[in-house]
């Protein structure tokens, strides 16, 4: 069965909430996710320790980055783990992985298309294969409500930990159709 790491971050759980519903895609696709949520524990001076995630990645026959779009990019926890990556690269570790992405934020735009493109290029840099999906926006069901083709956009209302988080519908059935996506591409393409 193959194996799709989902490697994210999330500031008050609404990404979380789409990184599950990604995370649901994959298994009902057919391969095996695991969620590896970057945690503040895991910064050390500014600087990402966890080797036990990166070994994790590497047995992962595709890996999906997440992180909320914080200032027009990913959140610094996230980027913390990219930085943490050059030994990767340098190995080539990632080389001929499938990666994808998703993000989430409280506006409409928020410019998380410059988060998924980081994705991209941070994929692109290790060799890796993106992977968008491939949905069409539907204003009955909300699935892709939000047009991005490059990956899984979310919105919701920002509250800033006055309410519990929660997910649109939409975005939720649009991160689970991802998942399944990527699963099936993942299977294709493993060895």
């Amino acid at each position: 069965m193959s194996q799709v790491a989902i490697l994210y971050f999330s500031g008050f759980g609404n990404t979380h909430h789409l990184a599950s519903a990604v995370e649901q895609g994959v298994n009902d696709g057919g391969a095996k996710a695991k969620l590896h949520r970057i945690e503040g524990k895991d910064i050390v001076e500014g600087q990402f320790k966890n080797e036990a995630v990166f070994a994790e990645l590497a047995k992962a026959d595709g890996i999906l980055f997440g992180s909320p779009t914080y200032m027009g990019g990913p959140a610094a926890q996230f980027k913390a783990v990219a930085d943490a990556s050059g030994g990767v690269w340098m190995s080539q570790g990632w080389k001929n992985k499938l990666a994808g992405g998703f993000t989430h934020s409280g506006s409409l735009s928020g410019d998380k298309l410059s988060t998924l493109q980081y994705f991209a290029v941070l994929a692109a840099q290790h060799g890796m294969t993106w992977i968008n999906p491939a949905e069409l926006s539907d204003p009955k069901t909300g699935i892709n409500r939000l047009g991005s083709f490059s990956g899984v956009m979310g919105q919701t209302a920002p509250t800033f930990g006055q309410k519990p988080p929660e997910l649109d519908d939409g975005d939720r059935q649009t991160g689970i159709l991802f998942g399944k996506r990527f699963a099936q591409l993942v299977a294709k393409y493993a060895k």
